[in-house]
């Protein structure tokens, strides 16, 4: 199926452009909104990316219409290519669906990798840095007080009672009916035996 996301920033920015860019590209499905690009938090944005399916194209008129940030830009190109949608972005000419497009989506794959790591990269120096300075403490512990602790003793302890009392009711239960089986089998013999004895067989 074929989805078209517009995006203008304001309410007095005109999304006619984007519409007429739709249409002529035969899309089926339009989501629109007035909102900033600076981040993903957008209704129409997050509806769009629910309903996209395996095998689905998503038409835009350029790469900031999904996100001003290329972080989020990145990011999102990435969950469409693990649900298997296409792209096509009018302005950059780029087209998922075509071996140049597909190579495109390794180049961005790349960048992403690249972006994760020099974010962890800044966050290690960053604690190091800290560290140093004498102001990493590290994850803060979780505080338990006298009582919660105790009361949860005090049901590990209930737990285990019960536990115990439910084995030797089950162990109980199968001597007793061992037992009763028992006793219907001795029965049983006593009966053909006084049975044999009367008859003389």
């Amino acid at each position: 199926m074929k989805v078209g996301y517009v995006r203008v920033s304001t309410t007095d920015q005109n999304p006619a452009r984007q519409m007429e860019l739709m249409k002529s590209l035969g899309v089926e499905k339009i989501y629109s909104e007035k909102l900033s690009g600076k981040n993903t938090e957008r209704p129409q944005f997050k509806e769009m990316l629910s309903f996209l399916r395996e095998g689905d194209t998503l038409y835009i008129e350029s790469f900031s219409r999904l996100s001003r940030s290329t972080r989020d830009l990145l990011n999102t190109v990435s969950v469409l290519t693990e649900r298997g949608v296409n792209l096509v972005s009018d302005k950059e000419k780029l087209d998922t669906t075509t071996p140049q497009g597909r190579f495109m989506l390794t180049v961005f794959a790349g960048l992403s990798e690249l972006e994760r790591e020099n974010t962890l990269e800044r966050q290690r120096e960053g604690i190091e840095i800290a560290k140093a300075e004498g102001k990493y403490k590290g994850r803060k512990p979780i505080e338990v007080s006298a009582a919660v602790f105790g009361r949860k003793h005090r049901l590990s302890e209930r737990n285990a009672a019960a536990a115990c009392c439910a084995a030797f009711r089950g162990g109980s239960a199968r001597r007793r009916s061992a037992g009763a089986r028992g006793h219907a089998g001795r029965g049983r013999q006593y009966h053909f035996w006084s049975k044999t004895h009367r008859t003389g067989i």
